[in-house]
């Protein structure tokens, strides 16, 4: 008896995959605990029809982040601060102010995917890296400068 499955089965298959198995097996274990549904070839077209959205929604989604590295990486932030003698800043910069700086240039990055290697407590040019998937870093140039005000 041909079945497809709800959820992985192991030994037996993966989520969406067209098995054959014992009618025994699909009809005391695998479809009443919804493991598996009976495989007609409507409910195979529809699935069928499943994968290649969620294909390309998974695309268009890798499409999207690698847009966004992109924009990241090209970008500078600059960071106006108040500083001290030997340029020295009063306390530092922070995750959060970078963050900031990203969202008035039109990316919208949440701070906690914003890693500083260390404190930023003088004026220079530092790189930040942006996690912006899980799989996917880029490296933003942070530009700490003097407040003239």
């Amino acid at each position: 008896m041909q079945v497809i499955l709800n959820e992985a089965v192991e030994k037996l298959g993966a989520a969406g995959d067209v098995v054959e198995v014992a009618k025994g097996y699909a009809r005391n274990y695998l479809i009443p605990r919804g493991l598996a549904v009976v495989a007609d070839t409507k409910k195979v077209r529809q699935m069928d029809h499943q994968r290649k959205v969620i294909e390309d929604k998974k695309k268009r989604q890798l499409r999207e982040v690698d847009d966004l590295v992109a924009r990241v990486e090209e970008l500078s932030c600059t960071i106006a601060v108040q500083a001290g003698e030997e340029d020295r800043i009063f306390g530092s910069v922070t995750t959060a102010d970078i963050a900031e700086n990203l969202q008035a240039q039109g990316i919208e990055i949440d701070r906690r995917k914003i890693h500083i290697s260390e404190p930023i407590k003088a004026l220079g040019v530092y790189t930040v890296e942006v996690k912006v998937a899980a799989d996917k870093t880029a490296h933003l140039k942070v530009w700490v400068v003097k407040n003239n005000a």
